[in-house]
């Protein structure tokens, strides 16, 4: 006897669900590092943290590929993020290295409501009709994920190198507030599906791709530590690129390529204009002027 053929329309209805199963197993991760960290097993407590950072990069990504886009799993996502982005990562770092001092509980509860107002208004502003097309291209503030990683760095510093300033009570109060700051900031960071790769850089791009996953499996916590400063080192190009489109918007249509090439061009013609005086001194190349009558200049007063 045949089993019988799902209909399309619940074959449909499963495929819409794949997203907000990710996003599930985002939060379950997230929820997870506590449990690890409880257990005083910090790098699998890390682990955990990323693996919700993955999940949340692929849930959207899914939602969008699979016309899956839905209200309920909206809501879901950003429920998941404020908890394992917000209330892990919070909990994680003053069960490790905050809970020798009273102000700990304070600057983790200090890090959980930044990364709450900050989805908060991040949906906020896609419900913005009245924000350009081009801003969607970049972030405001650093994204919960890359704010909970920064603030874990204190921890991946200490099961790499054991003991040390880096997990000083002040010290780490003092970072993980900087994170707080930079996810409730106003400064732009780059959007990852605004990201495009030259065709120049491509090969450049998969020995670092190989160099990463050598990394993940040898040294996990020094590729997390190298990501972040990476991820810290963009914000300035960000906020000069968000600054230079902003001034420009009809650009935005443009190919990222051809923007790199528009900007390239205008650094060059600021830096090429002393070279022209120069060039024009060395040749005695002089505005013309009134023309001097005959029988003046060097030449009739030398008698030549």
């Amino acid at each position: 006897m045949e089993a019988a053929t799902p209909s399309p329309r619940r074959r449909r209805r499963s495929i819409r669900l794949l997203p907000s199963v990710v996003t599930i197993l985002a939060l379950c991760s997230g929820l997870s590092a506590v449990k690890f960290a409880l257990d005083g097993e910090l790098a699998v407590a890390l682990a955990m943290v990323g693996a919700a950072a993955v999940f949340d990069m692929l849930d959207g990504r899914l939602a969008r590929m699979l016309d899956a886009t839905t209200k309920i799993g909206a809501e879901l996502d950003s429920l998941s993020d404020a908890i394992s982005f917000g209330v892990a990562p919070a909990l994680v770092l003053y069960v490790a290295l905050l809970d020798d001092n009273s102000i700990g509980w304070i600057v983790a509860l200090l890090f959980a409501v930044s990364i709450v107002l900050r989805l908060a208004r991040f949906n906020t502003l896609l419900d913005d009709d009245n924000r350009p097309d081009w801003a969607r291209e970049y972030f405001v503030g650093v994204p919960a994920p890359a704010a909970a990683l920064i603030a874990l760095v204190p921890i991946a510093l200490f099961e790499q190198f054991g003991d040390g300033w880096w997990v000083g009570f002040y010290e780490v109060a003092a970072w993980t507030v900087l994170a707080a700051a930079l996810a409730v900031s106003t400064i732009p960071t780059l959007a990852m599906k605004s990201v495009s790769v030259a065709p120049q850089a491509a090969a450049g791009l998969l020995v670092l791709v190989a160099l990463a996953a050598a990394l993940l499996v040898t040294y996990p916590l020094i590729l997390l530590m190298v990501l972040v400063v990476a991820y810290l080192v963009h914000i300035p190009f960000a906020w000069h690129s968000q600054r230079w489109v902003a001034a420009r918007p009809e650009t935005w249509q443009d190919k990222p390529a051809e923007r790199r090439a528009q900007r390239r061009a205008q650094r060059r013609i600021p830096a090429m204009r002393p070279a022209i005086r120069g060039s024009s001194a060395r040749l005695r190349l002089r505005r013309p002027g009134p023309k001097q009558p005959s029988g003046t200049g060097e030449d009739a007063a030398g008698g030549r």
